[in-house]
């Protein structure tokens, strides 16, 4: 009797056991989704080496998938947004099975991809898209445009379901996507003075403007300046962001931290507690504020 009450509580543990393992995400397919988000968001691409890479990791995906080591709801997007990466038809037909899946299985995951998947695999079949996620660029000197749509078949209500601009602000997409770096002008210029009276200048036109002087660009190349130790030229275009963009909490939070990086400590609390003051939920310049008693 007691063998048989070992054996049943073995085997229930084995069954926990598994149960618990494929209740996991598949720690390897997250390194590979990292790896292709990675490669993406490097300032220079070779995409015949890109491409190369895409195909090896989508062909472990479908060893993954063999071997059922896809399960949980994350699983199933990671390997989405490889399949999305693909180069056929049948590499989009599967981002869509599987984003299908990762909603099924977990509601909460950024209904996004599945708007995306489902528009590239028609653009595949060389249908209009209906969603209006994709952008394409017809050579290597002209500019990006929205892929055709079939606007009927989507209202803008479902698009913001799934996270996707509605089709007023999806022109307004294709605008940015085509605005000039404030970057290269500053290559240019190699002066950053000069730098900071155009994008003063630039500002000022508003929609008029051929360059992207939004607060996110502004602020990204601040950290380009930094992560080339600049700091004194980064200070000097966060603050500019925060000037033009007063309301911009993030702007504070990286004056702050550029200013904390030079040692002016005061000021750069000062800025920390400004852009808590703009965003309550800022917990970045909560934990400084927090750190340094202020």
């Amino acid at each position: 009797m007691k063998n048989l009450v070992f054996y049943h509580f073995a085997f229930f543990t084995l069954l926990s056991l598994s149960a618990f393992s494929q209740s996991k995400d598949n720690a390897e397919l997250q390194k590979m989704y990292d790896e292709d988000q990675g490669a993406r968001q490097s300032g220079k691409i070779d995409w015949k080496i890109l491409s190369k890479q895409d195909s090896l990791r989508e062909r472990k995906v479908y060893e993954f998938i063999k071997d059922g080591k896809i399960v949980t709801g994350k699983d199933y997007y990671n390997s989405a947004m490889i399949f999305q990466h693909g180069r056929d038809t049948t590499a989009s037909a599967m981002a869509v099975k599987q984003m299908k899946k990762a909603i099924e299985l977990d509601p909460t995951i950024n209904k996004w991809l599945l708007a995306a998947a489902i528009d590239r695999d028609l653009m595949r079949r060389n249908k209009p898209q209906i969603y209006g996620t994709q952008y394409i660029k017809m050579g290597e000197n002209a500019k990006f445009e929205r892929y055709k749509i079939d606007t009927t078949k989507v209202t803008d209500e479902q698009r913001k379901y799934y996270n996707v601009e509605t089709l007023a602000e999806q022109k307004l997409k294709e605008r940015s996507m085509n605005l000039l770096s404030v970057s290269d002008y500053h290559s240019k210029s190699n002066a950053i003075d000069n730098t900071v009276k155009f994008i003063k200048t630039e500002f000022k036109k508003g929609a008029q403007s051929e360059y992207d002087i939004s607060e996110s660009r502004i602020n990204t190349f601040g950290y380009e300046l930094m992560g080339a130790n600049k700091e004194e030229e980064a200070l000097k275009i966060f603050k500019l962001n925060t000037e033009i963009y007063p309301n911009g909490f993030n702007a504070f939070d990286s004056y702050g931290e550029c200013l904390m990086k030079l040692g002016k400590k005061a000021e750069s609390l000062k800025a920390y507690k400004k852009s808590l003051a703009l965003n309550p939920k800022n917990d970045n310049a909560r934990k400084i504020l927090s750190e340094n008693k202020m």
